[in-house]
């Protein structure tokens, strides 16, 4: 492996595509049932059914994995939607995020890697790349927001899309409230109110 290059993230074709999918499917099935600490590289390449040497020799160590992982999932989130107003975008936003939260599969797999993150430095440095990631890909929809003059110029975009999500994943962590469709509505409601308001404008009115 190169020098500076992080385990894991480098992107494979072919042959080896198949054998990382293989083993990001196995994480997500350890992560789901044992959770972080349960998480051990010979037990991923069996449920893989690849050799152990390989998963070591590519992924190096637990947090690697996950880093991997991390990267994948973000590669393969939904894109952002376009219905042409803020309020339908963030709905948009919240109702994909509030799927993914409730479904038995991805909601335990993120409670697992949230609770890993708060002990591990390259977990939480990995999740919070992923939800960079998911930030900037729904970032457009403000800014257009503010060309279409629905919401004031200098709106912060990465503001406003995290006070989407904030409240599902509050109910998710927190306070254990039902994390329905309509909970998913009055969070991008909330969020669009505030942001016509200007409560996410950045000081010296420049948008990011």
């Amino acid at each position: 492996m190169a020098e500076g290059v992080e385990p894991g993230t480098v992107r494979p074709g072919g042959r080896t595509a198949r054998v990382r999918e293989a083993v990001l499917r196995a994480a997500e099935d350890a992560l789901t049932e044992e959770g972080f600490t349960g998480l051990d590289l010979a037990d991923i390449a069996r449920r893989a059914q690849v050799g152990k040497t390989t998963v070591y020799r590519r992924w190096g160590t637990v947090t690697g994995l996950v880093a991997d992982l991390l990267q994948d999932m973000a590669e393969q989130s939904a894109p952002r939607a376009e219905t042409g107003s803020l309020l339908g975008d963030l709905t948009a936003n919240a109702r994909l995020v509030q799927r993914t939260l409730t479904d038995p599969r991805q909601g335990a797999l993120f409670k697992a890697l949230i609770a890993a993150a708060t002990g591990d430095a390259k977990t939480a440095a990995a999740l919070h790349r992923f939800y960079d990631i998911r930030v900037k890909e729904w970032a457009p929809c403000v800014r257009q927001a503010v060309e279409r003059g629905e919401v004031p110029a200098g709106t912060d975009p990465y503001d406003v899309i995290r006070a989407v999500s904030a409240p599902l994943y509050y109910h998710l962590l927190i306070s254990g409230g039902r994390l329905d469709e309509p909970t998913a509505d009055r969070a991008a409601e909330a969020a669009a109110i505030a942001a016509r308001a200007g409560v996410f404008v950045r000081a010296g009115g420049k948008q990011a």
